[in-house]
């Protein structure tokens, strides 16, 4: 009888071995099977089949949520503005256009070539659309040089199915979003 041994025949000899089998078993690296390969692509493709669906509606949920805080934080930063300067800050909602513009106000960053701080809310990041703002029966809310507004209103934005509403109060000029 003839032995072939997978590893090498020393590495063989050196075991009291019974049969050319229990050789092969002692010295073959093991290695996963066409089955457990299989099985594994299919738990990952199930998990990921479950996860795609809601890893999308979380990002719409946070471009939402992302939109409303910059609206909210965009407002403070007017009254703050009108306080600091003791004059009128205006916010102007563009509902056609899906932006804001704070007027007479900088902009955050002047190399970008702009005069005025506009944020654009159909852009990268938030991809939203502007419902309606209404402030009064104007789109335009203005802080007086103590900080209070003209009139509350409210602010309706969207993003896919997701809808926020941003309420202004009229006594103390701060936002909320629902």
């Amino acid at each position: 009888m003839s032995l072939r041994f997978s590893g090498s025949p020393t590495a063989c000899s050196a075991y009291i071995v019974r049969s050319e089998t229990a050789c092969r078993r002692a010295f073959v690296p093991n290695g996963f099977t066409l089955f457990e390969l299989l099985l594994v692509l299919a738990i990952v493709a199930t998990l990921s089949a479950i996860a795609v669906p809601r890893f999308g509606v979380s990002t719409i949920r946070y471009r939402a949520d992302l939109a409303a805080h910059r609206i909210v934080s965009d407002l403070s930063l007017a009254q703050s503005s009108a306080k600091a300067s003791s004059s009128v800050q205006q916010v102007r909602f563009i509902v056609a256009d899906n932006e804001y513009r704070l007027v007479d106000l900088a902009p955050i960053d002047p190399s970008a070539g702009v005069e005025e701080y506009i944020v654009v809310l159909s852009a990268r990041p938030y991809e939203a659309t502007l419902v309606s703002a209404d402030f009064g029966g104007s789109d335009t809310i203005s802080f007086n040089g103590w900080g209070i507004p003209d009139s509350g209103g409210m602010v309706i934005l969207t993003v896919g199915a997701e809808q926020r509403t941003i309420s202004i109060d009229g006594e103390t000029g701060r936002g909320s979003i629902q």
